[in-house]
């Protein structure tokens, strides 16, 4: 009977911190906002912003110093591409800055006086390409399209220099080796299918933490937790706190985290590899790792609001380390030994290999077996600084009572 009325107290002590663990969510209007609106509105709003995937269009100027037919030849050919319009004629590169410092074009194409002229004397002629860098995506349109001009312009130059006879002959000529450019794991070739899924698993881990440590905040600003359970139980109540925070917890982003790996990449077309039953097998040790490790970072940091300063610092740096948005072969060792801190790096590459890229579970196990390994050690460490948390909450109610009968 010992060992069910014990079951039946750790039952009945977790529920209890479930109910008021809960409660708590529904009252705090910050843990509201982390825990429901910004997982539910915030992956819309950026999917939402990159959802044509490309930019087209992208106006420029030109700076033509050669006024020649192969000049002029060239700019047609610019402006004839999907990707590039040409908006503005400039008489020179001083006109031609001003207009990109007050955002009327992106870009600027710039052709010598000697360009015509080079090709005549069969010498490399060049154009000179400006980008306006503060938007990576314009910047690629403009200098692509500069760049496949310029390789068809010199394809055409090579099959009239080789005075062949025949149309095969000439493709030949202008083109010995061909090749077929096909993007893989990303076919439209866009921001938002390359970058949007990590982001989206990033979000879970953000936001988990970011809630998790309001809640914590309030907690210990109300002194709550050290009269969840009776004082004669102390040394044993700690894996009944962590158990019903966790229920509370989970019981939530287990929906949220459906919604993010699921429901708006299907919403927004990316590209969906996976199975759901790989996706549910390798988000699961991700979010008791993000749960765990948010209840831990929500005992180490003292008040709610630096919480929030925290994690919004590190979120573009986590986004870094994950080797998605940045070669994970050109990060530093040291800094990659900082993103084994943080359960996003393995979860964020898991979930593109299998999602994006195709990959089975045998491909991502060792990603899959750190989860588990993060996630086991994040609920020792919870275990151990909630233990030293609830201690001096009993001390500090012990302290009320004594005052109380002393009065």
């Amino acid at each position: 009977m010992s060992i069910f009325h014990n079951i039946y107290e750790v039952i009945q002590d977790a529920c209890y911190v479930w109910r008021q663990e809960m409660r708590q969510v529904l009252k705090d209007e910050g843990v509201i906002i982390f825990f429901l609106v910004v997982p539910l509105i915030y992956p819309l709003l950026y999917s939402w912003i990159y959802n044509n995937e490309t930019i087209h269009e992208v106006p420029v100027v030109v700076v033509d110093n050669c006024h020649t037919s192969l000049s002029r030849k060239f700019v047609r050919m610019c402006d004839a591409s999907p990707d590039v319009r040409v908006a503005y004629y400039a008489q020179d590169m001083e006109e031609a800055k001003s207009l990109v410092s007050r955002q009327l074009v992106k870009g600027i194409y710039y052709i010598p006086s000697d360009f015509d002229l080079n090709v005549n004397r069969m010498e490399q002629a060049t154009v000179e390409v400006y980008c306006d860098m503060s938007l990576m995506l314009t910047y690629k349109d403009i200098f692509q399209t500069a760049q496949f001009v310029t390789m068809q312009m010199g394809a055409e130059l090579k099959t009239k220099l080789a005075g062949k006879y025949t149309s095969n002959e000439e493709a030949i000529a202008a083109k010995p080796l061909d090749f077929a450019e096909v993007a893989i794991f990303n076919p439209s070739g866009g921001y938002g299918s390359f970058v949007l899924p990590a982001v989206l698993v990033l979000i879970l881990q953000q936001t988990l933490v970011l809630g998790i440590g309001l809640s914590a905040g309030t907690a210990r600003e109300e002194n709550r937790y050290g009269m969840l359970i009776p004082i004669d139980r102390r040394y044993h109540t700690v894996s009944r706190v962590i158990l019903g925070k966790f229920m509370c917890y989970f019981m939530i982003f287990a929906v949220m985290g459906a919604w993010l790996v699921a429901g708006v990449p299907r919403l927004f077309h990316f590209p969906q590899l996976a199975s759901w039953q790989n996706l549910v097998v390798i988000m699961l040790p991700y979010l008791l790792a993000c749960i765990f490790f948010g209840m831990s970072v929500s005992c180490i940091v003292k008040y709610r609001e630096n919480v929030m300063l925290i994690m919004v610092f590190v979120s573009v740096p986590l986004l870094f380390l994950t080797g998605v948005s940045w070669p994970q072969s050109n990060i530093p060792g040291a800094w990659q030994g900082v993103s084994w801190l943080f359960p996003s790096t393995f979860g964020v590459r898991a979930y593109v290999r299998l999602n994006s890229m195709g990959a089975s579970l045998s491909d991502v196990i060792n990603e899959y077996r750190i989860l588990w390994i993060q996630a086991g050690a994040y609920f020792l460490f919870a275990c151990a600084v909630y233990r030293f948390q609830l201690h001096k909450a009993h001390q500090e109610v012990r302290k009320r009572l004594s005052e109380k009968k002393e009065n």
